[in-house]
């Protein structure tokens, strides 16, 4: 069963076709700020409280549900937080199409679709593949950020990351249950008081590592991004 489309008229919604290829986002922001990137806002929770808490950084928050696009607008505005922008749109078609190589200097996945079944597995958004291409985004230090409520996620992640040249581990584990000072979203909040953990990876761009050639990238959107379909 489709949805219907919301109208996001917020000053703080990016639409595709308003941006250059590549955006000019300390024209978007009107200053040369730090940007920063968080994949699969949901409903804002989480990037609000970052944007709250580190004012000297630009923020962009992506997801490809319109309803929650427009909750993370109007929290954000709710809040008066002016530096975060939000976009409906895929994480591979922005890196490709909006982003240029380094120019982000920390990337956010939180409690992303796990694909529990064994058959969907390849449909998860984080593997080696989209971890080789997101070094690419990052700046020499940047920092990548990965959290799920599925332990074998969290694992086969932090797998992938071993064999990724260029990340260092930040935490004195693969996977941790804490990061201290990490916003916990209204989702993570929730499983956590149920006393179901929450598994956190934490890397950094290697200072030294050089980036080969073009980003691995796709330019065409994922598989759940059908424009063409009027879905919420």
């Amino acid at each position: 069963m489709t949805q219907s489309m919301i109208e996001i008229k917020s000053p703080y919604f990016l639409r595709e076709e308003d941006l250059s290829s590549p955006a000019d986002f300390s024209t978007i922001f009107g200053n040369k700020n730090p940007l920063a990137l968080e994949i699969g806002c949901g409903i804002g929770d989480f990037i609000a409280q970052m944007a709250a808490t580190f004012p000297e950084r630009n923020f962009l928050a992506i997801d490809i549900y319109n309803k929650g696009c427009n909750k993370t607008c109007n929290r954000l505005e709710h809040k008066g937080l002016t530096n975060v922008r939000v976009m409906r749109i895929e994480a591979r078609y922005l890196l490709s199409r909006f982003l240029t190589p380094g120019c982000l200097t920390a990337i956010y996945i939180n409690c992303p679709d796990p694909w529990p079944k064994k058959r969907h597995l390849k449909r998860r958004l984080v593997n080696e593949l989209f971890l080789q291409t997101l070094l690419h985004y990052l700046q020499p230090d940047g920092e990548l950020f990965f959290s799920s409520d599925v332990a074998d996620y969290a694992d086969a992640v932090a797998a992938h990351l071993d064999r990724v040249d260029g990340f260092e581990n930040q935490l004195s584990t693969p996977v941790s249950h804490n990061i201290p000072g990490y916003p916990l979203s209204k989702y993570m909040r929730r499983f956590l008081a149920q006393g179901q953990p929450i598994h956190f990876l934490h890397h950094r761009r290697n200072r030294q590592h050089v980036c080969e050639g073009a980003p691995p990238q796709s330019t065409q959107r994922g598989f759940r991004m059908d424009w063409s379909a009027n879905h919420g």
